[in-house]
């Protein structure tokens, strides 16, 4: 709710909002079936469940991007295995690494107009050196540590946000 009603706020101004989501268990967002396929885990159907509802008022019928499929509206990222599949980690693994990269490559695409995304669900892959200044929105899905651990995650948006020209 509170990201869309910033979105109303700021879409004259070609701002584009974002909202992180910090998740305990990868597999609360996406998980596996039985054959391996990867499926939307109790987070991802909760967000779904919740943005389809609030999507559907009245006051939020201009937002432009409410036309795109859901699905390409929120993704995760996380680290993978060899396997290719979806891991926990702590922060600190190549594996983060490589999710860390990926991410930094992308973040000026990420805050593009034109790219539908706007959720993004992490599970320690963006806790140090990951930022953005369209972050309106940090919801954490899962405990906290310490105060320095909670400063992180909050810097890792809430700053003053860019426009489609950076400025």
């Amino acid at each position: 709710k509170k990201h869309l009603e910033k979105e109303l706020q700021v879409q004259a101004k070609g701002i584009k909002v974002l909202s992180l989501f910090f998740v305990d268990r990868v597999a609360n967002y996406r998980d596996y079936d039985s054959n391996g396929k990867p499926v939307a885990g109790k987070f991802a159907h909760a967000f779904v469940e919740a943005f389809t509802e609030l999507s559907k008022e009245d006051r939020f019928k201009n937002i432009p991007w409410l036309k795109e499929p859901i699905e390409r509206l929120h993704n995760g990222y996380f680290s993978v295995d060899k396997k290719g599949l979806l891991k926990d980690t702590n922060g600190s693994t190549q594996a983060d690494d490589d999710v860390y990269n990926l991410i930094m490559k992308d973040k000026e695409r990420l805050l593009s107009i034109d790219e539908p995304l706007r959720f993004i669900f992490s599970h320690s892959a963006l806790r140090e050196g990951w930022d953005n200044p369209n972050v309106f929105q940090i919801c954490v899905l899962r405990e906290m540590g310490e105060t320095l651990e909670r400063r992180q995650t909050i810097g890792r948006g809430l700053r003053l946000p860019v426009d489609k020209n950076g400025e």
